[in-house]
């Protein structure tokens, strides 16, 4: 960094800190869900942060409302002394200063380490969380192949570099599981992980795992269940914010996201905080606009730069699919990989419901004799899920209908193929491995 540049970034540093000292205000009301302050509506906005001084030190907050009566501020943190009078200065937008030694790290969401490893080197260029995804008509076309390793993936609903796609499941059915095999997959730069809600010793087995698996070559950022809703609603924020910079270093990048319901669970509490009415099982308007936001800037960045491969977990509440909240996100994403809790229950992992899943740049990935060797495997899949029950009654006769037949001798085939543990080696060529299988169990 030349001097001049110091000079001007020292000389940014001091205006922005004359500003700060300058605005100030003074909390008139005390909530369990927020602060409302005075004196400051003239010059925050939303997404701004304020300083509001504590018997413990001074604590963050953001701005969530503001209304000619004063400005309404949520805090980072659970269980707040902030009493009436105390005093509140404007500190601003939050924004991240990335650095590539943050690679092997755990971070909270504000990119401080919670790993017990020392203090992270700070970056010299600012990035804001609230960023814009890439223009739409500057981004890279999508046509490289993401091979996963995992075999119902790779086979059935392959990935692009660049592509972002969900895995949709209820809780208990193998979700993080797979979360953890697609980090270990080849083919791109490095790993931003963000576990959000999760518990705490979930998320110490997923990163002793992961980081052990990838060492330096994986960012994890956690904010926990007992964590405030502020801060898990700005973790996949961080994390987003963290892809992008290696992004636009040229890095090829996995963003994985567990998950992106328990985000729109945080907005949902932040956004009734602030007096917003829910419109939809309980959420509200402005988590069905965050949510596009936070997803759209994944994927190609523009040209020369890398990509953001987006990989986001859903919850589906009660084994619900067409819950609003994951409509919204299917809708949102270039395909989904839908986990069932029935092929759970026999035993079958991934529990992946092949029939229900889709990858909207599957036709980028296959060859055509490889698509209509997958058309006519669903098909004949299709047709023996169909004929689960009659054939539990004692109403399959073979010889009656060619196709069931076959579909009766190599389905049982196919599934076991496709089975996979996590400490299984990844797939090389997996349609060319599940062709072997059935030929073999074909006779």
């Amino acid at each position: 960094m030349s001097k001049l540049a110091q000079l001007q970034r020292s000389a940014e540093l001091f205006a922005r800190t004359e500003r700060q000292i300058a605005i100030s205000g003074a909390v008139v009301e005390v909530t369990p869900t927020y602060f409302r302050t005075a004196g400051l509506s003239k010059f925050v906005k939303l997404g701004d942060c304020v300083g509001v001084e504590t018997a413990r030190g001074e604590m963050l907050a953001q701005v969530v409302r503001i209304d000619q009566n004063g400005v309404i501020v949520k805090a980072f943190e659970n269980n707040s002394p902030v009493g009436l009078g105390s005093k509140v200065r404007f500190v601003g937008p939050i924004e991240l200063l990335p650095h590539e030694s943050w690679r092997g790290r755990v971070l909270d969401a504000f990119g401080r380490p919670v790993d017990g490893q020392g203090p992270v080197s700070a970056g010299l260029k600012p990035y804001y969380l609230d960023a814009p995804p890439p223009a739409a008509m500057r981004r890279t076309p999508i046509t490289k192949p993401l091979r996963t390793g995992v075999r119902a993936i790779d086979a059935f609903t392959p990935i692009c570099e660049g592509q972002r796609i969900g895995i949709f499941a209820g809780s208990g059915v193998g979700k993080s599981t797979l979360l953890e095999m697609l980090s270990r997959a080849g083919g791109f730069s490095v790993a931003v992980i963000c576990l959000v809600g999760e518990r705490g010793r979930e998320v110490r087995d997923f990163v002793d795992t992961v980081i052990s698996a990838n060492p330096g070559g994986v960012v994890t950022i956690v904010a926990t269940a007992d964590e405030s809703p502020m801060m898990r609603r700005m973790a996949p924020l961080t994390a987003t914010t963290i892809a992008e910079f290696f992004r636009d270093a040229g890095a090829s990048v996995v963003l994985i996201v567990d998950s992106v319901t328990r985000y729109a669970h945080a907005a949902r509490e932040v956004a009734l905080a602030s007096g917003e009415p829910p419109v939809a099982n309980g959420y509200t308007p402005s988590v069905f606009a965050d949510l596009p936001r936070l997803l759209e800037r994944a994927g190609p960045g523009e040209d020369g730069v890398g990509a953001v491969t987006g990989i986001y977990s859903v919850l589906v509440d009660g084994d619900n699919h067409n819950d609003p909240i994951a409509d919204c996100i299917r809708g949102t994403l270039d395909g989904h990989i839908v986990l069932d809790r029935e092929i759970a229950e026999q035993g079958r992992y991934p529990a992946i419901n092949l029939l229900k899943s889709i990858s909207r740049l599957a036709d980028r990935v296959w060859t055509s004799d490889e698509r209509e060797m997958v058309m006519r495997l669903k098909s004949m899949l299709a047709k023996f899920e169909e004929t689960r029950d009659l054939r539990m009654l004692g109403g399959y006769h073979a010889g009656v209908d060619a196709e069931l037949d076959r579909a009766v001798v190599l389905s049982p085939v196919v599934y076991d193929a496709l089975r996979q543990a996590p400490k299984d080696p990844p797939a090389v060529v997996a349609l060319e491995e599940l062709a072997e299988r059935i030929n073999r169990g074909g006779g």
